[in-house]
C-alpha cells in the first residue's frame, strides 16, 4: 500500500504522489467525518483504498479501525473508428466495424442505417460486443449512411461511414 494522506498531531499531510495536488479531506478532521475527495479523477486512480483510524491509547479498537473501498473510475468511449471490410459490389458480402480505443467499462456498439431508409440491426448480423455488422448479398438499395454508437455507463461517442454499392 502507498500512503496518500494522513492526519497526525493536528496536522494534515499529503504525501508526494500523483494524487497529491488532487486529494484531501472533505471536511475538517475534527468533525469526525474523515471523507476524502479526489479531484479530476483519472482511470489510473482506480484501485483499492484503505482508511485506517488509530486513536491514541485505544487498545479496544485493534483490527476494527480499517475501512476498505474499491474505486473504479469510469471512462466514456473514445470516438470510435468506422471501417469497411470487403468489396462493396452487388451480390458481395461486407463487414462494417466500429471500435473505440478507450472506454471503461468496455463499450457496446450499435449500428444503424440513417434515413431516408432507416434500419436498426440485430444479431447474428450485428455483434454489439465486437462492433461488427455483416451485410450479405449487397444490393443497390443497401447503400447509404451507417452510424455506429459506442456506449457505456460513462457516455457515448459515434462514427459513421457511407456505403456505396
Amino acid at each position: 500500500p502507498l500512503q496518500i494522506l494522513t492526519y497526525l498531531g493536528g496536522r494534515v499531510k499529503v504525501e508526494e504522489t500523483e494524487l497529491s495536488p488532487r486529494v484531501g479531506f472533505l471536511y475538517p478532521v475534527l468533525t469526525h467525518n474523515i471523507s476524502v475527495f479526489i479531484n479530476a479523477t483519472r482511470e489510473r486512480d482506480s484501485g483499492q483504498y484503505m482508511c485506517t483510524v488509530n486513536v491514541v491509547d485505544d487498545v479496544t479498537s485493534t483490527g476494527k479501525n480499517v475501512g476498505v473501498i474499491n474505486l473504479t473510475v469510469l471512462v466514456p468511449p473514445a470516438p470510435p473508428a468506422c471501417r469497411l471490410h470487403g468489396d462493396p459490389a452487388v451480390g458481395a458480402n461486407v463487414t462494417l466495424s466500429c471500435a473505440s480505443e478507450k472506454g471503461k467499462p468496455s463499450p457496446t456498439y450499435q449500428w444503424q442505417r440513417m434515413p431516408p431508409t432507416q434500419q436498426v440491426f440485430f444479431p447474428p448480423a450485428h455483434d454489439r460486443a465486437k462492433g461488427t455488422l455483416k451485410l450479405t448479398n449487397l444490393s443497390l438499395d443497401m447503400a447509404g449512411l451507417y452510424v455506429c454508437v459506442a456506449e457505456n455507463r460513462a457516455g457515448s461517442a459515434e462514427c459513421s461511414i457511407v456505403l456505396e454499392v
